[in-house]
């Protein structure tokens, strides 16, 4: 059987999370649905319904304040003839997102969102790994920075954490707009990053 045909299920995780926001709701069943279709299977991690495809992350569908998402992990390396694919952020090199506002939208562009599918799933098959990102390409919020000063152990344990645990923790410092709630982040993971443990590791949610 080929993995477009299979269907894995819904994960109960997942109806919990779309009972308790009902922000784009139905575009989020929607997006689901078109998801499980594809042969993903469905889990709920860092807080946000995750498809995978043999234990590996291929795709997050997530509510935002504007819009809903598909977030397609490695979404640089896909080919996008359709060109809907978008970067996720001005922070994000690889992740791109398909962003909708209505279930016409996501209907319209059924066939589109299944080929980024299939493309994302080929990408994982093939073994594609994204470059690791250096460390000078990394620019930290003067709030870490500040920090850092403070508690050179925590410096030290920054640095020895693997490139893509630190990017992802200056994307979530950066990502708050205001120099108080980026303090208050820095502050509540400080703890984690003594401990060696990344962001976005299950262990640290």
């Amino acid at each position: 059987m080929n993995y477009i045909e299979q269907n894995t299920g819904m994960n109960p995780k997942v109806d919990a999370f779309l009972r308790r926001n009902d922000r784009w709701r139905d575009e989020m069943k929607r997006l689901r649905a078109l998801l499980l279709d594809c042969g993903l299977t469905e889990e709920l991690k860092w807080g946000k319904p995750c498809y995978s495809f043999e234990g590996r992350n291929v795709v997050l569908a997530i509510p935002f304040k504007n819009y809903c998402a598909l977030l397609f992990l490695k979404g640089g390396l896909l080919k996008d003839p359709a060109g809907i694919l978008v970067q996720a952020g001005e922070n994000s090199r690889w992740a791109r997102q398909i962003r909708f506002t209505d279930v016409r939208g996501i209907d319209a562009r059924k066939s589109a969102l299944k080929s980024c599918v299939r493309a994302a799933v080929a990408a994982e098959k093939a073994g594609l790994k994204l470059p690791e990102m250096k460390s000078s390409e990394l620019v930290l919020p003067a709030e870490l920075e500040r920090k850092f000063a403070s508690m050179p152990a925590l410096k030290t344990a920054f640095a020895a954490l693997t490139p893509g645990r630190r990017r992802a923790y200056v994307i979530h410092f950066s990502g708050a707009k205001r120099a108080e709630t980026r303090a208050a982040r820095v502050d509540k993971c400080a703890p984690q990053i003594l401990k060696g443990i990344g962001f976005n590791d299950r262990s640290a949610r």
